[in-house]
């Protein structure tokens, strides 16, 4: 490891701390093998389950999270598929009960063609899981005002979308996520619509602390090669944040500048 990537803080989400700044999912893999094998490339250290959508109906008696080595990763379960505040807030006590884990991603969708959420059952949920002792994640639109509230709120991290859940567009407006995090006191995850390696490092560069995905691995070609460009993504934006990119400028600037040369005056 370099200096610049040995200097660099750990992710610190309320109590808890991880050293990858890649969280993953774990729906539409084409099987828990592959799963598994994409989550070990990634180098995650967090990865997110759906409660309502896991399946108790498997022959072999397990769920999902049976097929999680739970000594290597940490769960975020996350209330994906709820439309109100009241589900979302009983599906994370669920989870709780069933998981022993204070986190929670907070998802309340208020569009079922565009999986956006809905901010203000989204801001009443949170208000009720962070007084019940949760370290709330909440999915909400890259919408400054929205983040700023929820951080009020005493949300452990802000997770404002790229782009709509499962596009793969990418950072459809950069400058929303990077007014988000100038102006935020906690983590800020960018969540939804990374397709690939190259959207990772470009939200990475803005200078947000964490990107989560599912679709943009689970749904590739190669999962478990496409889960290794997505960690290098990461870690590339990353450390290119650290360094400090160039100014931009308008003109050419030469590489190797002549003053100074002899003959450089003219002689």
């Amino acid at each position: 490891m370099d200096a610049h990537s040995a200097a660099d803080a750990p992710l610190r989400i309320g109590p808890h701390t991880f050293h990858s700044r890649l969280l993953v999912g774990t729906g539409k893999y084409p099987s828990v093998e592959v799963m598994r094998s994409a989550h070990e490339a990634s180098g995650t250290e967090l990865v997110t389950v759906a409660i309502r959508r896991i399946h108790l109906d498997d022959p072999s008696g397990k769920t999902l999270i049976d097929y999680i080595d739970r000594t290597r990763y940490a769960i975020l379960p996350n209330t994906a598929g709820c439309t109100t505040a009241k589900d979302a807030v009983l599906t994370a006590q669920l989870a709780r009960e069933a998981l022993g884990t204070d986190l929670i991603k907070l998802e309340v969708i208020g569009d079922p063609e565009t999986l956006y959420p809905d901010t203000a059952e989204t801001l009443v949920a949170a208000k009720e899981l962070v007084a019940d002792g949760f370290t709330v994640l909440p999915y909400i639109a890259d919408d400054p005002t929205a983040c700023k509230k929820l951080e009020a709120l005493g949300c452990a991290a802000v997770m404002p979308l790229a782009a709509p859940i499962g596009s793969g567009l990418g950072v459809c407006n950069p400058y929303s996520i990077a007014i988000i995090k100038e102006r935020s006191g906690v983590p800020v995850i960018v969540d939804a619509g990374v397709g690939t390696a190259s959207d990772a490092a470009i939200a990475m560069e803005l200078g947000v602390d964490a990107v989560l995905m599912n679709t943009g691995i689970a749904a590739a070609r190669d999962p478990v090669a496409m889960a290794r460009a997505m960690r290098l993504g990461v870690e590339a934006g990353r450390l290119a944040f650290l360094a400090g990119r160039m100014p931009k400028r308008l003109y050419a600037s030469a590489s190797s500048p002549v003053t100074g040369l002899i003959g450089s005056a003219g002689a």
